[in-house]
């Protein structure tokens, strides 16, 4: 929102009401770069945007990584998945003790209920008859623990990672069931 500030405390660096970078619709999908404290000026600086430098790091949690990884472009839900989505990856890979020393194809979910933070994916403007034209992505992006990043880098060098969309439901649901059972522990009076 905007408020009344005094004119002799005013700085160019804030977005003030008016100004045409100002505008509330243009700064939608942009991330601050540090805490903000309620009432305090926004800078130009404070915020970044999808395309500036420094728009992943600041749109990661805390403690959290970013690792891209090829993923099989068929078989990964290509023209459904987007950043911010939540995913299962799938490894699969071929195994000794086929019929006649011939290996097995298995798959098996490595992770589970992962954000998405982006995809090579592209929506080019569009055909000869005006449609949007979506190309599918080979790579995904993905926010992970430190020790998640090394079971990744393993998992691609051992098979082929698919996609597995999940439902905007399931997060809470797993939420709920992780506490119910104790896995999760929740602060007194939270």
């Amino acid at each position: 929102t905007f408020q009344p500030w005094p004119k002799e405390m005013m700085q160019s660096a804030y977005y003030t009401e008016g100004q045409p970078d100002s505008d509330m619709s243009k700064l939608l999908g942009t991330v601050v770069r540090y805490p903000v404290t309620a009432g305090q000026p926004m800078t130009r600086g404070a915020l970044v945007g999808p395309q500036d430098r420094g728009f992943l790091a600041a749109a990661l949690g805390p403690g959290m990584h970013a690792i891209t990884a090829p993923v099989n472009a068929t078989t990964s839900v290509p023209g459904f998945v987007f950043p911010g989505d939540r995913v299962d990856i799938m490894l699969t890979q071929e195994v000794a003790g086929g019929g006649d020393g011939a290996p097995l194809k298995v798959t098996e979910t490595v992770l589970r209920n992962v954000r998405v933070l982006a995809t090579d994916q592209r929506i080019s403007s569009t055909d000869e008859e005006g449609k949007t034209q979506v190309k599918t992505f080979s790579n995904v992006t993905i926010e992970v623990t430190p020790k998640i990043v090394e079971k990744i880098a393993v998992a691609q060098s051992v098979g082929t990672l698919s996609l597995s969309l999940r439902s905007i439901a399931d997060s809470t649901a797993e939420l709920e069931r992780a506490v119910a059972s104790g896995d999760v522990k929740v602060p007194a009076g939270a």
